[in-house]
């Protein structure tokens, strides 16, 4: 089964892709303190639930979401059209680091997927090419919240270079003209529901499919990926979610 439709079911129950609780997206949304008729995009979108969130607070809006996999578009759709959004809402099946936009945006929001851009300052470089001048980027992204343990680097496949701590992550962000006014760090109860969503969502759609050519490999990455979790990254991996502004011209040499 290809990678895009395991993560597809992977996100069944939490559309949300990243360790982080409605309830704080929706804080962030409103610290992004938008105009009702605010334009936004965002990268590596998966099911849109960002993009169709960010428009139930900006009622005029129009969002557009960009994402590789044509299944959690389709999911993106059906969601748009459930909510009475789908004409406020454009999809686009395409890589994020090719979209070329028509025009500037209000709202740019890339959460848990820099590495569509190859990283966290390749994001804050490339996606915030597309905020406008007094616009507000959205970028959500990993931290070592304690310092990697080798079961962690195995887990994630990951170097300790990979990531640096919150602090060395505000930095990086400060370095690249772009400086936090608000941020939520995702808490374990976050990191929790949603890894065992992954995981469990996985293993449900595994066991009601018996027959599927697949079912023996999703059970596979749900049991490896749950093992990687509990034995390797847990309250080692942060994830942070950063609103960011314009501070001025990059410092980067």
């Amino acid at each position: 089964m290809d990678r895009q439709r395991l993560s597809s079911i992977a996100h069944t129950h939490h559309p949300i892709a990243a360790p982080i609780f409605g309830v704080n997206v929706n804080r962030l949304l409103r610290r992004a303190d938008r105009q009702p008729s605010a334009r936004i995009l965002d990268l590596g979108c998966g099911e849109g639930a960002w993009a169709l969130q960010a428009l139930a607070h900006y009622p005029d809006g129009h969002a557009d979401g960009v994402d590789v996999s044509p299944y959690a578009l389709e999911r993106a759709e059906a969601a748009a059209v459930e909510r009475g959004l789908a004409d406020r809402l454009t999809l686009h099946e395409r890589d994020a680091r090719t979209y070329v936009p028509d025009g500037d945006h209000d709202l740019v929001l890339c959460v848990g997927s820099t590495h569509a851009f190859g990283g966290f300052a390749q994001t804050l470089e490339l996606a915030g090419r597309h905020v406008n001048s007094d616009g507000i980027l959205i970028v959500g992204e990993g931290f070592w919240q304690a310092p990697p343990t080798p079961e962690a680097l195995v887990a994630l496949d990951a170097t300790p270079e990979d990531f640096t701590d919150l602090a060395g992550l505000v930095d990086v962000a400060e370095q690249a003209g772009w400086t936090p006014v608000y941020a939520h760090v995702s808490d374990g109860a976050e990191w929790d529901d949603y890894e065992w969503s992954w995981t469990g969502s996985l293993t449900e759609w595994a066991l009601d499919n018996p027959g599927h050519p697949g079912a023996a490999e999703a059970l596979t990455v749900a049991r490896e990926h749950r093992d990687g979790w509990l034995r390797g990254y847990r309250n080692v991996l942060g994830f942070v979610t950063l609103v960011l502004r314009r501070t001025g011209s990059s410092t980067v040499s």
